[in-house]
């Protein structure tokens, strides 16, 4: 293994990377292990579905506000500072949760452990590029890979095995161990960045993209019906959201220290990725939200069946994203992600095409597929998108893909539950039974789904593995 500096060995690369991967797939676990803990929660403090789903909006909400101050607070005190802090308040967050006495304090632990992954994600990414080579970065990414993926499929199922067999204090202190472990790991072996103390916070950038974001987010996560759509109050906070993420770019613009370095959206590459990236998160969670729907309320399987559906395509994500991620250091992005890309599209088409007499293990195999489709194609893009920019910038690319990403996929998931609900009705009112209505819907969900993802297929042809000439992301302060 060659290696581009001195200050690591093989030994303590690993250990580098086991130190991420323990903070970043307890995180990502505890958030969709907590979905089907809902009713639970319900049953315990005697609460309302709408007051209780604040338990995972407000998680969302605050990982999405939180991701923008990465990149400055990474370069300001040091990434590995910001990034063992987010793990620290998250397992503090766990620990409180644990010990809530009522659906308030369940929510604000919550709020507090969305800020902590808000800090350790994007910084996830960019200590093990700090640590590792371009031409070792994918098969390393890969690997991270398991658990950015991995984690929300079978988050589910854990929790509805946690909540059968334990309590739900359990889907908390379940963090603390491995949180512990991931800190230990992380203090004595994470590299120490320099710290940039000539670095100035951008006070108006802060507060028209916190506020964009999490006004957007907020709305987002409270539309669930198609009257939701039309209500005055939620159109203008969208309106108001996108207004001031429209400052915010302006601002960003201008400055010779933005807190996000926008022009970076300059490099194709880069920005090719987050355009990939951003679909397959629609596809994955719009997925995550129509297959449950199509397994027990068409086929009249349990929940228990559901869980166990979305288990092939974990697996073979997490073999396939290893394999894309060493084809990825040897050969490039561009054949991997055509070809990922293309198992996904053509999977999710098939999904399209399920009929009433279709057996179980047909969903099982293109289940399984689809995972190998996302596997290929959602690290490569990712990888070589960063790969393409230049190394200072990397904390900021990584905290900009996760912040659009996440903004995406809700309002992916806000078309298609909204769809759903409409065009179901529909077609019960023109004499359909209630599973053929189901059925049909579904069916259109995924089409549509697979023609957004064949629009994507050629970015793959137009990606580099190399860097991208940066001059175009240098920038001086436009005058008035």
């Amino acid at each position: 293994m060659k290696h581009h500096s001195s200050r690591f060995t093989i030994s303590s690369e690993w250990m580098i990377l086991c130190s991420i991967l323990l903070g970043t797939f307890t995180v990502i676990l505890n958030n969709s292990s907590l979905n089907p803990a809902v009713p639970e929660f319900m049953n315990v403090f005697h609460s309302s579905a709408s007051s209780t789903s604040w338990i995972i909006t407000i998680f969302l909400l605050g990982m999405g506000m939180t991701m923008p101050l990465t990149g400055y607070l990474g370069d300001r005190f040091g990434k590995k500072t910001i990034y063992l802090l987010g793990l620290l308040l998250f397992i503090l967050g766990s620990v409180l949760g644990s010990l809530s006495w009522n659906l308030v304090s369940v929510i604000c632990f919550r709020g507090l452990q969305g800020v902590a992954g808000g800090l350790m994600i994007p910084l996830s990414l960019a200590i093990i590029f700090d640590a590792f080579p371009k031409n070792e970065r994918g098969r390393v990414t890969g690997i991270w890979g398991i658990a950015i993926m991995v984690a929300p499929a079978i988050g589910p199922t854990v929790g509805g095995l946690m909540i059968e067999w334990g309590s739900w204090q359990s889907l908390f202190w379940m963090n603390v161990p491995i949180g512990l472990l991931g800190l230990m790991i992380g203090l004595k072996y994470l590299p120490h960045s320099v710290a940039d103390r000539k670095r100035t916070f951008d006070k108006s950038g802060f507060i028209t993209v916190t506020l964009g974001v999490g006004i957007i987010l907020l709305t987002l996560g409270q539309i669930k019906h198609l009257a939701d759509m039309v209500v005055w109050s939620n159109l203008v906070l969208i309106g108001v959201g996108i207004v001031l993420l429209i400052i915010f770019v302006r601002l960003q613009l201008t400055k010779e220290q933005p807190l996000l370095y926008l022009r970076i959206f300059n490099i194709p590459t880069y920005a090719l990725s987050v355009v990939v990236v951003s679909v397959q998160a629609i596809a994955m969670f719009a997925t995550i939200f129509m297959v449950p729907l199509l397994v027990q309320n068409v086929y009249g399987y349990s929940a228990m069946v559901t869980g166990l559906v979305f288990l092939p395509s974990a697996i073979f994500t997490g073999i396939f994203v290893r394999i894309a991620g060493k084809h990825l250091d040897r050969k490039g992005p561009k054949m991997i992600v055509l070809v990922g890309l293309s198992v996904t599209c053509i999977t999710t088409a098939m999904l399209g095409m399920l009929q009433l007499d279709s057996p179980l293990w047909v969903i099982f195999v293109l289940m399984m597929l689809r995972g190998v489709g996302l596997g290929l194609s959602n690290m490569p893009v990712t990888t070589a998108g960063l790969n393409a920019i230049p190394e200072q910038f990397v904390s900021q690319g990584s905290a900009m893909n996760n912040v659009i990403r996440r903004m995406t996929s809700s309002l992916g998931i806000v078309i298609i539950s909204v769809y759903y609900e409409v065009r179901r009705t529909q077609l019960i009112e023109y004499g359909n039974s209630d599973a053929i209505s189901t059925l049909h819907t579904i069916n259109e969900g995924f089409w549509v789904l697979s023609i957004i993802i064949l629009v994507t297929i050629p970015a793959a042809f137009f990606m580099r593995q190399t860097a991208e000439p940066t001059k175009s992301i240098h920038h001086t302060k436009r005058s008035a």
